[in-house]
């Protein structure tokens, strides 16, 4: 079966170090790339984090800085998520290997005009990174075949009542993003929020035995304590969000989803950062991405410990 060539853009991140497990361990992808994002913690911190992946997960792909903050605001970070160093629970290695010399942006670039067939881009944190290529080189949007990205919501927020973290970081590269007519996926909170990992999935996770199945379930057991501390309306559960990008890919059958017009609120005094879907069609404009909102989670979980069972 031939390979899918992506590149992956993230900020690991616990979530994120997942989603990367399941596009190496499920064997279907041809990473191209994996290009860093300031998001859940600073750009040096999800750097050394990707590095760290790169060598526990023993791939060659390389590894491209991103942007350092977004496009006009200061940063905001997760690290009462994340964690001090974006990835606390496992002890991981400082890593011995070093990124590549091009910025994530040229990477991008560099990657669309020399293949010779489309690339889908895989965002699983704030978008700038994507929305400063967009603008930079836009002759190369149709060398883009999608967009299957991890970010807002039709329904609900988690920053506001109404703004999910990755865009609310940097709502105005999301809106660069969805008024590209690059096509999109967005799994957003509406179907991350039903991604639940439990302790049952956790230690089946390290029930494994290998190296990376170890680490997956030392991250869970981190990420956890903050969504069973300040998020128990999800009863015990993590929102495994960012794999969803991945597995939307791998399997769209596992997903409901629904076809809708998105825009991004860059103004708004109690809406800044809201993925505004039309989810039911009022405004009459032409859909522009496949919001996801609904998952086997069962069937999420076995492709996860599928895939990871097959990783060092």
């Amino acid at each position: 079966m031939k390979k899918l060539p992506v590149i992956i853009d993230c900020d690991p991140g616990h979530d994120d170090a997942v989603m990367l497990m399941l596009a190496v361990g499920s064997g279907l992808f041809d990473i191209k790339a994996i290009t860093t994002s300031a998001g859940n913690q600073t750009q040096e911190k999800t750097l050394k984090n990707a590095l760290r992946l790169k060598a526990l997960l023993e791939i060659e792909t390389p590894i491209y800085k991103g942007c350092e903050k977004p496009l006009f605001r200061e940063l905001i970070i997760a690290d009462y998520v994340h964690g001090e160093m974006g990835m606390d629970g496992p002890i991981l290695p400082d890593p011995t290997i070093n990124p590549e010399s091009l910025s994530a942006v040229e990477a991008i670039a560099a990657i669309l005009t020399n293949s010779s067939e489309k690339i889908t881009i895989v965002p699983t944190g704030p978008l700038t990174n994507i929305a400063t290529f967009l603008l930079a080189y836009p002759h190369l949007k149709p060398r883009i075949a999608r967009i299957s990205l991890m970010g807002g919501g039709a329904f609900r927020g988690n920053m506001t009542p109404t703004a999910e973290f990755n865009i609310y970081v940097d709502p105005e590269a999301a809106a660069v993003v969805f008024n590209s007519g690059v096509p999109i996926t967005m799994c957003g909170l509406d179907v991350t929020h039903k991604a639940l990992v439990f302790q049952e999935d956790i230690d089946l996770f390290r029930s494994i035995g290998n190296k990376t199945g170890t680490v997956l379930a030392d991250l869970m057991d981190f990420f956890s304590i903050f969504y069973r501390k300040e998020r128990t309306e999800l009863n015990g559960g993590a929102a495994l969000h960012d794999p969803c990008a991945i597995a939307w890919l791998i399997d769209p059958s596992m997903f409901q989803s629904k076809t809708c017009y998105v825009d991004v609120e860059v103004t708004g005094k109690l809406t800044m950062g809201t993925t505004v879907v039309d989810f039911f069609d009022v405004l009459k404009k032409t859909p522009n991405a496949e919001v996801v909102y609904d998952i086997d989670r069962e069937k999420y979980i076995k492709l996860i410990y599928d895939s990871v069972k097959k990783l060092p």
